[in-house]
């Protein structure tokens, strides 16, 4: 009754006041993080695959500067097969979803293609050696084509960096 005309005493006005301050102070708080954790979620995807690029740019460019077609032939090759070594080790985590592993799956097809381009076999002519630069920089728009196209989650993106600098 007191409250309704306005006469609350001094110490209880201060509870309240302190019971809503913290209610809005939470209020902002959750919003705070919520909008930090989609930004995070959005940043992890972007440098997920800058990172996934960088991995095949490096390998174009190490092809570049070798001069030996064999050597050209084996840093494609191994790079290939880190790539899908780290695949087949993300696939079978279970934190990997249904859907990510369908994506995975369609990761692991392109590269087992350039393999077997690199390669000639699987039905494939082999790459000639004067060809390796142009297949290293064919190699790398694929991987970015892919990128835009598959989809794989931050989680599963990150597992598959780890695990490539760990291969490496």
């Amino acid at each position: 009754m007191l409250r309704s005309r306005g006469l609350i005493d001094p110490v209880s006005r201060r509870a309240l006041h302190h019971e809503r301050g913290a209610a809005d102070m939470l209020k902002r708080t959750a919003l705070l993080a919520t909008v930090m954790m989609c930004v995070l979620v959005y940043a992890g995807v972007a440098v997920g695959q800058d990172n996934l690029q960088s991995y095949f740019n490096d390998t174009a460019c190490k092809v570049k500067a070798t001069a030996d077609p064999s050597q050209k032939r084996a840093i494609l090759g191994e790079r290939l097969e880190n790539m899908l070594k780290a695949l087949n080790r993300v696939e079978s985590s279970p934190l990997v979803s249904d859907e990510d592993r369908a994506g995975i799956d369609r990761y692991k097809a392109i590269l087992q293609e350039r393999q077997n381009e690199l390669a000639g076999t699987g039905g494939y002519d082999r790459v000639p050696d004067g060809q390796l630069n142009a297949f290293s920089d064919f190699v790398v728009q694929d991987m970015e084509q892919a990128g835009r196209t598959i989809t794989i989650s931050v989680v599963v993106l990150l597992l598959i960096i780890i695990i490539v600098i760990l291969l490496l």
